[in-house]
């Protein structure tokens, strides 16, 4: 499948910005099925600076600035992309593979391979999920030691789709993860949180997970341009099987209609848009918009 995703942001400053210095995560990453064209990127005014690298997780990463005074500023992300066909069969191979008590056994044994030494950094609590014994509480009841441990993991992504309002009024990006349990709402990245704080909690090591999701119109009504949404899931890790995908918000494993972009320890390591802005006042304006439109071979 072939897309090509715009990724539009747009800010309005209550006065004037004299400089900004900015870091950029909306440069989508190349996987083993994601294959990713050179993107084009349009910033308004035009940066001074401009850069391209790969940070420690190895996602692409945008840094620029602006040394002109300004009261607007414009980011305009457009890329190619292609998915590669992913095993439909998700059924079989959940109910497969190695329990959860090899996936604990494997994660902390002698000898492990260099993935699972690498994976080890997401059994740490982060600056955005922190462990803690009522995560590990209420995720207990999906995890046994000899239930494969991909049926465990989505067996917590229903509880947490079931379980969960989605609600994008009652949160913010510095919403705690304690809260969130608390009042059961929420959106996909405090959902993405829950489950890895859930899965760190118990042992298991899980990152957080960027990107954007292709939504399709109702029946007979035509496709909005700009109506698609930037998105957040998880990846849980399993030794000798790799990572694997869930999106409790959807209570589905990743398709081809999931793009990556980045993936970190949590929000923090993959945000948008970071940096220093020198000015610009008390309060501003600002609106996304994402458009992910298939493109015909």
């Amino acid at each position: 499948m072939k897309y090509r995703v715009r990724h539009l942001t747009e800010y309005e400053y209550g006065s004037k910005v004299n400089s900004c210095y900015n870091r950029a995560h909306i440069l989508p990453r190349e996987t083993l099925i994601q294959l990713v064209d050179t993107p084009r990127v349009v910033i308004s005014p035009t940066p001074i600076t401009g850069s391209r690298r790969i940070d420690y997780f190895g996602n692409r990463v945008y840094h620029f600035s602006i040394q002109e005074p300004h009261t607007s500023l414009t980011i305009d992300v457009s890329t190619d992309i292609t998915i590669k066909p992913r095993a439909n069969n998700f059924g079989e191979q959940l109910a497969y593979g190695n329990t959860c008590e090899q996936v604990s056994t494997g994660l902390y044994g002698a000898g492990c391979a260099i993935e699972t030494i690498y994976a080890r950094e997401f059994l740490l609590s982060s600056p955005m999920i922190r462990k803690s014994s009522r995560l590990q509480d209420f995720a207990a009841d999906c995890f046994s030691p000899n239930k494969p441990f991909l049926t465990a993991v989505m067996d917590l992504t229903h509880k947490i789709f079931d379980e969960f309002e989605f609600n994008p009024a009652v949160t913010s990006v510095a919403t705690p993860l304690d809260e969130v349990l608390t009042h059961k709402r929420g959106v996909c990245q405090d959902f993405a949180h829950l489950a890895i704080g859930c899965l760190r909690s118990l042992g298991y090591a899980a990152r957080y997970v960027s990107g954007y999701l292709e939504t399709l119109p109702p029946p007979g009504q035509q496709r909005m341009v700009g109506a698609d949404a930037s998105h957040a899931w998880f990846s849980v890790y399993s030794p000798s099987e790799g990572w694997f995908e869930f999106d409790p918000t959807n209570n589905s494993m990743p398709t081809f209609q999931h793009i990556v972009t980045a993936w970190g320890r949590d929000y923090s390591d993959v945000s948008p848009l970071r940096g220093v802005v020198f000015g610009g006042g008390s309060h501003q304006q600002l609106n996304v918009s994402v458009d992910v439109e298939r493109q015909h071979d």
